[in-house]
């Protein structure tokens, strides 16, 4: 191991001992500000913070990176005006415990001591392959579970799930219908699966997250589908959002062949998805939900059980329902403040200040006045999402007329060209 040059106040953390030594370029176990989270980290990966702080911030709009930036900035401001501490040289030593800042910037003054002790180790070694290590993320300590993990679908929401489940430390094994979806995430240490068959025969748990029911039906029943790779013991967790019927029918097919099944649809957005903030709600084997409890913990903040399997795709189409629904509202009270001569940004300076204030609001509200429809959650989907909600209250003689009257308004969005827009292009159908 090589010598390597550091300074008194330097940030880096010590791996836990049964973690095992990753495979790459030379490398640092880096303890991350704000979500405290610890990873594996390349060198050339690496970038002084105070040149870089501006670029990063306009590529990162996610809360946590908002809070790791408000960390940063705490921790240098008690650092201010402490003397700069000699240079040292940490040779290969285990046990060796000190603090480190950063080899490629230069302080202007030296870091405040922390209590906790921390050590370095440096890997010289020959893949690129980054892998990440048991973590204190938003929701406390996650010790990746030791079980090969599948994953089928590299969507919006898909991507952000599977690039969390690495940086955790979990063995993945990717699978996208356009394969070189999953190149970024093979750099990152995935692994490549053909077929969705292969997928799960060579997993413990594969999750799904695709578009739509007949997506579902297909990925499960078709050619070379997970229904080809299922042997007693398999888990499969279906995370998208379709109707119960689906649910009912994967369900009973996966457990005709041994199979354990789990559905764990999830609330949110692809900033939530990237953040690792969903809420999961799952329903199903209780059993694979306890196994693939670390898997919830890297990917979402919180995670509920709800019962039998059916109920997850109940209570999501709900919660879609009514978020479909409030977007269309918010979309027709803007586009009205605008026929009457009133300010739209002032309706959205008061709203953000009533009971109605919420971060959805202000930032889809933002983006409709910016004009920036880049899809955080597609047009397409709430709208399959709404017309699923109708068809499940129809089925129990419950009446919908205002999720029935937002359809509506979602599919003149669609015969607009705003499928692949975010669900906020639903304003464009007001205004054309």
């Amino acid at each position: 191991m090589a010598t390597v040059h550091l300074r008194i106040g330097d940030l880096i953390v010590s791996p836990p001992k049964d973690l095992k030594k990753p495979r790459g370029k030379k490398c640092f176990f880096v303890k991350f500000f704000g979500t405290e989270d610890h990873a594996w980290i390349k060198v050339e990966q690496l970038k002084p913070y105070h040149p870089h702080k501006e670029e990063m911030i306009k590529i990162n709009k996610g809360k946590r990176f908002q809070q790791a930036v408000d960390a940063v900035e705490e921790y240098l401001k008690k650092a201010k005006g402490k003397d700069q501490i000699k240079q040292l040289s940490v040779k290969d030593d285990p046990h060796f415990h000190h603090f480190l800042l950063s080899q490629s910037e230069k302080p202007a003054s030296s870091m405040e001591p922390i209590t906790k002790r921390l050590k370095i180790i440096e890997e010289d070694t020959g893949s690129t392959s980054i892998q990440a290590a048991d973590s204190t993320a938003i929701n406390g300590s996650i010790t990746p579970t030791d079980k090969r993990i599948g994953f089928l679908g590299l969507g919006l929401m898909g991507s952000g799930v599977v690039s969390n489940l690495l940086k955790m430390g979990h063995v993945v094994t990717v699978w996208n219908r356009t394969a070189e979806k999953c190149d970024l995430f093979i750099q990152e240490g995935a692994r490549l699966g053909r077929t969705p068959a292969e997928v799960v025969s060579m997993c413990d748990i594969t999750f799904s997250c695709v578009s739509d029911p007949k997506a579902a039906r297909d990925l499960v029943l078709g050619p070379s589908g997970v229904l080809q790779g299922i042997r007693p013991g398999k888990c499969y967790v279906e995370m998208s959002t379709v109707d119960p019927e689906t649910i009912t029918e994967l369900a009973q097919v996966i457990t005709s062949r041994g199979g354990r099944f789990l559905e764990a649809p999830v609330s949110g957005s692809q900033q939530l998805s990237n953040d690792g903030m969903l809420v999961i709600v799952a329903a199903g084997d209780r059993s694979v939900y306890e196994d693939c409890s670390s898997c919830f913990q890297a990917m979402g903040k919180t995670s509920f059980f709800i019962g039998e399997a059916g109920n997850a795709a109940r209570m999501m189409l709900i919660l879609n329902m009514v978020q479909g629904s409030f977007m269309a509202t918010i979309a027709e009270g803007l586009t009205l403040a605008q026929a009457t001569g009133q300010s739209q940004q002032t309706f959205l300076d008061i709203l953000c200040q009533g009971q109605m204030a919420s971060t959805f609001v202000d930032q889809k509200c933002q983006n409709i006045l910016q004009g920036n429809f880049k899809p955080d959650y597609y047009l397409k989907h709430i709208q399959k999402d709404l017309r699923l909600a109708i068809s499940m209250g129809d089925s129990v003689n419950h009446p919908t007329p205002m999720a029935a009257a937002a359809n509506e308004v979602y599919k003149r969005a669609k015969a607009l060209d705003q499928s692949d827009n975010d669900m906020s292009a639903v304003y464009r159908a007001y205004i054309h």
